[in-house]
């Protein structure tokens, strides 16, 4: 297993993103809450010197440009069943939409789970491309991101259907 990771320059700060062999791991802010030992990074390598890691941080780049609504990279989450389960659920949220703890818990089976699909959500390594900013509170509320609120505000703001920001004005 060959993992390596790199830094990306963006508007929402140096993101750093992994690699395993030709999969992309993760992609993490500076403070990121839940981060793996810098071991797990692997070597640091220059973005221009890997085309993988290149090729996602050019995608994130239009992402965040308002160019690109979707990724299209290789991916490969690694956690437990459970969050396997409600990361495949974040990909699944289109863009431009939002929906909430509890109703991830609910499509579980069971909205009790609200905590513990908050927690997998808190986990999930792949910011923004596994688009768990799109994951709201009770009544649309702004709830905890690894990249902090302003970050999430940023990225919900980006996604907003432009009639909505349309209605905003007037």
């Amino acid at each position: 297993m060959y993992n390596r990771h790199a830094i990306a320059a963006t508007q929402l700060g140096d993101l750093t993103l992994v690699a395993s062999d030709g999969t992309l791991t993760g992609i993490y802010f500076p403070h990121h809450w839940v981060k793996p030992a810098q071991a797990a990074l692997g070597a640091e390598v220059e973005l221009s010197d890997d085309l993988l890691l290149a090729e996602a941080a050019r995608q994130l780049v239009q992402y965040l440009a308002g160019e690109r609504d979707g990724f299209d990279l290789p991916l490969a989450l690694h956690g437990d069943d459970f969050q396997q389960r409600v990361w495949a659920m974040l990909d699944e949220i289109p863009f431009g939409e939002t929906t909430t703890y509890g109703e991830l818990a609910e499509r579980l089976g069971d909205k009790a789970l609200a905590q513990r699909v908050g927690q997998a959500v808190g986990h999930n390594p792949l910011s923004i491309v596994v688009p768990c900013h799109r994951v709201v509170g009770k009544d649309g509320k702004l709830t905890g991101y690894a990249g902090g609120l302003k970050r999430k505000q940023f990225l919900l703001d980006l996604e907003e259907p432009a009639v909505l920001k349309a209605e905003r004005l007037f």
